[in-house]
């Protein structure tokens, strides 16, 4: 009997081992392949090029994701070993992360002589010095406005904007923009990709100017998408495409929308949010991402041939306040 149990032992640990092996195996291969898509998007976009595939760039991104929560487990198990696995201290170091890491990150799309616009969001939601860091600090919503240059690099607009920024702080600057009517559409994509390479949040929204925010509701509402990793939210609503070029919403590239002349699913322009492996995508793949006549358009083009799942969110309707909504036109 005990020469059987001994054997019995011997058996259970080499099975044990090798198992083991098999598991450690599979872990240092599949961090192989993540460590190599990411070289190769390095070298790839590093040389000027585009040729990798929309399926590619979201596997990319989602390693990307995977290795950095890795890092902070890493991280995160090295100081627990150090105070002896204390959940206190796991306790604290998840308060630390979650004041770093923000939930949302708005960007308000404003331009030249909006002032007056500005200051009502200042004291209406957005808040100014102090109350806009504890928004940011205690519910991880970082709230900046958005704007380009003037043509005229340096003239009194761009005067006005600096000094503007000067007195708040809450001014995204994009240097190589030109604030023009028809430029809308590629500035809400430089705002999407200069916010993704700039925080890490979960969510990405863009706002009019005219616009009020709910912010409580928002994160609220935001909370109950963190586990889709590519979600598109916003009121839905398809439209119809003006082809007579004196008409104020005329599409250049009315063609392109079939005989009905009517635009694919989107969300509507007064505020829309994306998650973050969304606006990581856009941020990738700037310098190919065609744009149209209107922002809200271009941006629900980039996602029609993608695995997005769309959300049609009557809170974000802004045309009237409702209860319970997340913003209201003005």
């Amino acid at each position: 009997m005990v020469f059987r149990s001994r054997i019995a032992t011997l058996l259970f640990s080499m099975l044990a081992t090798l198992a083991a092996v098999y598991v450690a195996g599979r872990l240092w291969q599949d961090a192989q392949n993540r460590v190599y898509l990411i070289k190769e998007l390095d070298r790839i976009t590093g040389q000027g090029q585009s040729a990798i595939s929309v399926d590619d760039t979201l596997r990319i991104i989602t390693c990307r994701e995977q290795l950095k929560k890795l890092t902070a487990l890493e991280t995160e198990l090295a100081a627990a070993k150090q105070e002896g696995f204390s959940s206190k201290h796991l306790k604290g170091t998840d308060r630390a992360d979650s004041r770093r890491k923000p939930l949302v990150v708005i960007g308000i799309l404003t331009t030249f002589g909006h002032k007056n616009n500005r200051d009502a969001i200042r004291k209406a939601w957005m808040g100014s010095g102090m109350t806009l860091k504890k928004t940011e600090n205690e519910k991880g919503i970082v709230t900046r406005f958005v704007i380009g240059r003037s043509a005229s690099r340096g003239d009194n607009l761009d005067r006005g904007i600096d000094g503007e920024n000067k007195q708040n702080n809450d001014f995204i600057i994009l240097d190589d923009h030109v604030e023009a009517v028809q430029e809308l559409p590629k500035k809400a994509k430089l705002f999407f990709a200069y916010a993704a390479d700039k925080w890490d949040a979960e969510f990405y929204a863009k706002v009019n100017d005219d616009i009020y925010v709910n912010i409580d509701t928002l994160g609220a509402t935001l909370a109950t998408h963190l586990n889709n990793p590519r979600v598109y939210i916003g009121c839905m609503k398809s439209g119809e495409v003006f082809s007579e070029p004196s008409h104020k919403w005329y599409e250049p590239d009315w063609w392109k929308f079939g005989d009905k002349k009517s635009y694919f699913r989107h969300a509507s322009g007064d505020m829309y949010v994306l998650s973050k492996a969304l606006a990581k995508f856009i941020s990738i793949n700037r310098s190919v991402l065609r744009t149209y006549a209107h922002d809200d358009v271009s941006v629900g083009s980039w996602f029609i041939g993608l695995d997005v799942k769309h959300v049609d969110e009557s809170k974000f309707c802004c045309s009237s306040w409702s209860s319970g909504g997340i913003c209201a036109g003005v």
